[in-house]
């Protein structure tokens, strides 16, 4: 790896440490669905905005593989992000573990309400993830878009929170299931989390990367 991927790599891993330090610990504080949307809206729009000049501010293997998708990023570059966000999503949940305890953390990772299926978990984690993306694209990446991609991207991802928050926890990003489930050992329904956004976020990059980012 070379120095500047590897610069690129180390504010992934903290960018995304701090997505789930934070939601964690929002959720184990109990500020309602308001609040746990807020604390993830900015966790992600001030880490995206500290971030973007280093790595371009993806903090999610979804959004990474929308932008791999749409030519943004070459495969190397994006395996590296995947892993530099998952051991970075990873730590977080350790170090939520070592201060909440096991049980705060495992109730800090997603999970599916009693009344949503898998089927309808990925649906929604596929749309919500699709949303994030497209929003990436038309704040951040377009050479047309205005330049408040922080802000906007943030913004999304607390829009997601109050719609799948009491649905499917609103992951909306499959590291924020897998940092805590690893060090709590909550795996339930973990496949939802990877599979709805990776879809979402795969169709958001051929919709938007592969064709309206197109000049006419």
């Amino acid at each position: 790896m070379n120095d500047n991927l590897l610069k690129k790599c180390v504010a992934e891993a903290i960018g995304t440490f701090t997505l789930i330090f934070v939601g964690v610990g929002a959720i184990y504080n109990n500020p309602g669905l308001l609040g746990v949307a807020l604390a993830h809206g900015l966790a992600i729009a001030v880490m995206v905005s500290a971030t973007a000049g280093i790595s371009g501010g993806h903090l999610n293997p979804a959004v990474t593989l929308g932008l791999l998708a749409g030519g943004k990023i070459d495969l190397k570059g994006a395996i590296a992000y995947w892993i530099a966000q998952l051991a970075g999503a990873y730590a977080a949940g350790l170090l939520c573990v070592h201060l909440l305890g096991v049980a705060a953390t495992a109730s800090g990772t997603p999970d599916l309400a009693t009344n949503i299926s898998q089927g309808q978990g990925i649906i929604i984690e596929a749309v919500l993830t699709f949303f994030l993306i497209f929003v990436v694209y038309g704040s951040a990446v377009d050479a047309r878009a205005p330049k408040i991609g922080g802000l906007a991207i943030g913004l999304t991802i607390a829009m997601g929170i109050l719609f799948g928050g009491p649905l499917t926890g609103g992951a909306i990003n499959p590291a924020r299931a897998f940092g805590p489930a690893l060090a709590s050992g909550h795996w339930n329904n973990h496949l939802v989390y990877w599979i709805g956004p990776m879809l979402g976020g795969l169709l958001a990059g051929l919709v938007y990367g592969r064709f309206l980012i197109r000049e006419r």
